[in-house]
């Protein structure tokens, strides 16, 4: 009792241990949920081989997950603050790990494409809904921090997606590759039923309003940071979406690299990004605390630093010390990433968190992770994967422009908002 107590103080809803635990099935799915996104990248040699499709098609493998997150992360979104975070995370992920099952069951390119979309349908509410449940379940000042923490799920499944992918194909065959990633998610996903959350919070009308849409649209669009940040996320997104798809690729063209080889070391770099995320967070919570702009601040030095040590990398062409710098690259483009994010959250009132995230997800999706795989998939037919990937760098210095503009606005949005107190379901 004391220790609930205690944690009720420190401005938790629930006991520290049970929040944690809550927080860790919610970092496996987030995990397995990359790792079911990510893995056909590196089966794409062996399609393109079967199948006889082109660069441009093994990108709308990819694109196709983000087209149904568009669609539908805002409509879900809905669903998840007005009803139940719980219920709606658990069975979207037990929709995408099936449609993941489902992929290894395909003939054809368009059989395949389709198996794609419903892993994006199952996919669309998780990271709004994950997001609101960790923003509601820590205490404000450990937001970004522990935002950051669940972020690094993303590398570390693309990673895990990368290489077990690779491997599972050169030994078994591809078909294997999306059969047995589908299971771990599936048992999460059940698990997540049975957990407990925090009440729905009721919407802030003004007196003598009847319909929340008009809350909606003014909670969003009256907040120029919160727009600001959006389209910075979606350039940067943009950029580390290209690269989990066609960064394998570049290893195997530039520096000669078979399926496994290459795809070993893709995945590192974007592993590095478990350092970045959690580290960005991480400081720019203990930043915050002299310089309140940080959480805006903080993105806008790593996004240009990660711009630099890309366009560094991409000329030095081969050699150790084009790789060194690759992994510093993956520690650094993540960074913005926890704090992007409880930026997100903390300009809107608690009944919107899941929307307001899912309003960024379309954003970063129609605009970076649905166009990335394609555009660069074109480039690469046209032009080849090292002259494609060298528009990257320009876009993320783009999102470090908009993030440093979002920051002149977020103090005096943060001000606006209504502070909410949260309570446990009964």
């Amino acid at each position: 009792m004391q220790m609930k107590d205690k944690s009720k103080k420190e401005g938790y809803i629930f006991s520290k241990a049970y929040t944690n635990y809550i927080f860790i099935l919610l970092f496996l799915l987030y995990m397995f949920d990359y790792v079911d996104r990510t893995i056909v990248t590196s089966l794409f040699v062996f399609l393109e081989r079967d199948w006889h499709i082109t660069s441009a098609q093994s990108g709308m493998l990819i694109s196709a997950v983000y087209w149904s997150i568009v669609i539908l992360t805002f409509p879900v979104s809905i669903f998840v603050d007005r009803w139940s975070r719980r219920k709606t995370i658990g069975a979207m992920a037990i929709l995408w790990s099936l449609a993941t099952a489902l992929c290894a069951l395909t003939g054809n390119f368009t059989q395949l494409l389709l198996a794609r979309i419903l892993i994006g349908i199952g996919e669309a509410g998780y990271s709004p809904g994950g997001t609101a449940m960790i923003s509601g379940l820590y205490p404000e000042r450990k937001r970004a921090q522990m935002l950051g923490v669940w972020n690094a799920a993303i590398p570390l499944g693309a990673a895990i997606g990368v290489a077990l992918g690779g491997f599972i194909a050169a030994t078994w065959g591809w078909r294997h590759a999306f059969g047995v990633v589908a299971i771990p998610g599936l048992i999460v996903a059940i698990l997540f039923f049975f957990i407990k959350d925090y009440k729905t919070v009721g919407l802030d009308l003004p007196k003598g309003e009847k319909g929340s849409a008009k809350l909606i649209v003014s909670e969003f669009f009256s907040k120029p940071s919160f727009i600001y940040t959006s389209f910075g996320m979606a350039a940067v997104i943009f950029v580390t979406t290209a690269l989990l798809t066609w960064l394998p690729k570049y290893f195997m063209v530039i520096n000669n690299m078979n399926e496994k080889q290459a795809g070993f070391r893709a995945s590192l770099v974007f592993l590095l990004a478990i350092v970045g995320a959690p580290l960005g967070g991480y400081l720019t919570d203990r930043w915050r605390k002299y310089k309140f702009r940080a959480r805006l601040l903080f993105p806008t030095i790593t996004t240009t630093l990660a711009a630099i040590l890309l366009y560094i990398a991409l000329h030095l062409h081969h050699g150790a010390m084009q790789y060194v710098i690759f992994l510093l690259f993956g520690t650094t483009v993540t960074a913005f990433g926890a704090a992007a994010g409880a930026v997100i959250q903390d300009v809107v009132q608690a009944g919107l968190r899941a929307v307001s995230y899912a309003i960024a997800v379309v954003v970063q999706n129609f605009l970076g992770a649905s166009f990335a795989p394609v555009i660069i998939g074109v480039l690469i037919d046209r032009n080849g994967v090292e002259q494609a990937l060298l528009v990257l760098p320009f876009m993320l210095i783009v999102g470090a422009v908009l993030f440093y503009l979002g920051s002149r606005h977020y103090e005096n949005d943060f001000k606006k908002v209504t502070v909410v107190e949260l309570e446990p379901e009964s």
